[in-house]
This record gives structure tokens, C-alpha cells and sequence, in this order.
């Protein structure tokens, strides 16, 4: 089986990386769980010498994901905050990162109350407005780091126009594309330089893996990035690396089912006389939808609503029957969560109001269950508003 070099999407998260395994024959790659490898003679091995620099199992990942993306090289770790972590190392004390207003909660908290400690500093700017932007570099930016869309309030940023400013300004500019995964966006060939997942999401699909990933295309970040993640040691295990090979096999269907999920379950929520204001970049009515036609090819699961109040919004999370009361996201079935009290918990209250991510916000994680399911079990919970 041989990958032919211009295969389309749905084709390379099926084979890029993977070859029938020559000992067996078996078309789905082996769990190499191991710790090391036997060499033929001193010097002479066959490519794999210790389990944390190589193995077959997540290299076989790597180059999926590294397809997928649309990039050269791929790098797997034990979560996604250990890849945003590999990534900081491209950071040298005194230097200056622009980082996206609305950034997930444990990535605020890492850079906040950890790498603030190693003199370096951050701005968090709404990256809509390449006004505010722009103003934000520094002599001493060096990184960007965006999500598209963010979460919980699923705002876009015009990834072209980052990356012209970003390399304008001789900083990187990294992408999480976690929310949208490879199906629907590829930051990479919008000019980004290093995208980022955290695998645990939709990449794996199924609730049952955590990990992360970084994909780069320059030569230089390849070499840097080998040499951190062999240096730190949070790689990806061998089985969650199964775990998420077999996700991405599937990640077409998926995401067109959650698109289509979660476009209903966002205009039936927009249509309740008890729901305030509703984020979906699906919606005419987002100020950003405009933007999400041209840079993705669907609008996902992913959506957050205001209920207006804490009691509000506890009266539904705690009366949905179907979707699961949980943290993450990404899976086959429905998670529901309150942002300000679990994802988003670090972000102090007045940062979190002033971004909108009130006491009263809903984000929902749309899964693959029968839509009418899923709005008769909101609705039953938001007529108890």
C-alpha cells in the first residue's frame, strides 16, 4: 500500500503513516509497547534505539497527524498542555508572547502562574481586531498564540492576516486548532508556522486518550521540537497513540455529523425565548460568520449560550438527562459544562465577566446522538428556566 502523494483528506487520516505491519501483514499499525530495542551490533540498529526518543506506534501517529495538517513533522505528548509546553521552549527569557483574550483556562493558568516566573510576559488581546492587535507587538514579542475559535465563546481570528502581522513582526505564530480540528480548518496553509491539538478531543473522538500534538514545517522548529520532546520525556504512550490513530480514521464522518448536530442544536437554541445569546459561527447572527465561510469547511460541534444567571445556568446543567455533565470535549457523545466554575476557573471573575465568560454561560460539545434526542433533552431543561 503505497499513499499516492495528492490523496485528498478522508484518505490520509485512513493511511498517511501506516503500512500493513511486513512481520504479519496486519493492516491496522501494532501497540509497540516497549522500552527499548535490541541493536544488530554496536552502532547498527534498525532506526529505534530507546522508547521516549522513538517509537513505531506514535511515529506512525506523528506522520498522520503531520499529513492531516498539512505539515512536515509531527510531535506527540502526554497531553495537550505538555505540546503547548514544548512549544514555550521555543521562548528565551525577556521575551514577549501575544496570546488570544479568550484562551482556554489551563493554557491562561500555564502561562500566568508559570512561565511569568521565567521573565517572560504576556499580552491578551481580542485578535478580531487587528487594530488592537497590531498595538499589542513589542520589540520583544517573539510568539502568537491564537485559538480559532476560542473557547467557550467560539470567536474567530483571520488567520492570513495574524500570520502577516505575526512574521511582519518576527514573531511565530502558533495555532491551537483544537475546536476546529484538520477536517475543518488547516492553520498551516493560512501562513501559520506551528499548529497544536490536544489529541484528548476530537482527533481521538471517543473519550478514552489523553495527549497533545505540535505539527511545523520549518526545518529549524522540526529539529528543535525532536530534540525538546526526546529531552523532556512527556511523549505519547504507545496505546494512547493506538487510541488516536483509530480516532483519526473516522475524523471526516465525525465532524461532518457534529457540524450537522451542532448547526440544529445552535438554531434551536437561538430560537428559545429563554436563551439570551447564543455562540456558533454557523449562525448568521455571529459577528464573525462571515469570516468562518472562508477560513473553515464547517462550523463543528462546539457552541456556548447565556442563560443569564449562575442559578440559570445551573438549572440546566443540572436537569439535562442525555448530555453529560463533564469537562473536555471532542467525543462521540454530548458533554455539557459550565466555563466559569470548570474549564475556565483560573481566569479571575473580572477578567472572565469582561470577556463575556459570565456565570451564566453554557458551552455544550455536541456529540453524535440523535439530534431530535438532543433537543427534546434541552429543551425539558431550559423550560425549567
Amino acid at each position: 500500500m503505497k499513499l499516492n502523494a495528492n490523496a485528498r483528506f478522508a484518505t490520509k487520516c485512513l493511511h498517511a503513516g501506516q503500512q500493513p505491519d511486513p512481520s504479519t501483514g496486519a493492516i491496522i499499525t501494532p501497540i509497540f509497547q516497549t522500552s527499548t530495542y535490541v541493536q544488530e551490533a554496536l552502532g547498527r540498529h534498525k532506526g529505534f534505539e530507546y522508547a521516549r526518543t522513538q517509537n513505531p506506534t506514535r511515529q506512525a501517529l506523528e506522520q498522520n497527524i503531520a499529513a492531516i495538517e498539512s505539515g512536515a513533522e509531527g510531535f506527540a505528548f502526554a497531553s495537550g498542555m505538555a505540546a503547548i509546553g514544548a512549544v514555550a521552549t521555543f521562548l528565551r527569557a525577556g521575551d514577549h508572547v501575544i496570546v488570544s483574550d479568550n484562551v482556554y483556562g489551563g493554557t491562561f493558568r500555564f502561562f500566568d502562574k508559570v512561565l511569568r516566573r521565567y521573565d517572560l510576559s504576556f499580552s491578551y488581546v481580542n485578535m478580531a481586531d487587528l487594530n488592537a492587535f497590531e498595538g499589542a507587538f513589542t520589540s520583544g514579542t517573539r510568539l502568537v498564540f491564537a485559538e480559532t475559535p476560542t473557547n467557550p465563546l467560539m470567536r474567530l481570528i483571520d488567520l492570513p492576516a495574524a500570520a502577516e502581522l505575526s512574521h511582519r513582526r518576527c514573531a511565530l505564530l502558533v495555532v491551537d486548532n483544537t475546536f476546529a480540528s484538520p477536517c475543518l480548518q488547516q492553520p498551516l496553509t493560512l501562513g501559520a508556522d506551528l499548529v497544536l491539538h490536544s489529541t484528548t478531543k476530537y482527533l481521538n473522538g471517543h473519550s478514552d486518550s489523553v495527549g497533545g500534538i505540535v505539527v511545523a514545517t520549518r526545518a529549524e522548529d522540526i529539529e528543535w521540537l525532536r530534540f525538546v520532546q526526546n529531552a523532556q520525556g512527556a511523549i505519547l504512550s504507545p496505546f494512547d497513540s493506538w487510541l488516536v490513530l483509530r480516532g483519526t480514521k473516522t475524523l471526516p464522518l465525525r465532524m461532518a455529523q457534529h457540524s450537522r448536530n451542532g448547526m440544529v442544536l445552535a438554531e434551536f437554541v437561538a430560537s428559545h425565548p429563554k436563551v439570551r445569546t447564543v455562540h456558533y459561527p454557523g449562525l448568521h447572527s455571529h459577528p464573525q460568520h462571515e469570516l468562518a465561510r472562508r477560513q473553515m469547511r464547517g462550523f463543528g460541534g462546539m457552541l456556548s449560550f447565556e442563560t443569564g444567571s449562575l442559578d440559570g445556568a445551573r438549572t440546566v446543567l443540572n436537569h439535562v438527562r442525555l448530555m453529560a455533565l463533564a469537562e473536555s470535549l471532542g467525543g462521540v457523545e454530548t458533554l455539557i459544562s459550565h466555563p466559569a466554575t470548570m474549564t475556565h476557573a483560573s481566569v479571575p471573575v473580572a477578567e472572565r465577566n469582561a470577556l463575556g465568560i459570565t456565570d451564566g454561560l453554557v458551552r455544550i460539545s455536541v456529540g453524535l446522538e440523535d439530534i431530535d434526542d438532543l433537543k427534546e433533552d434541552l429543551a425539558q431543561a431550559l423550560d425549567r428556566l
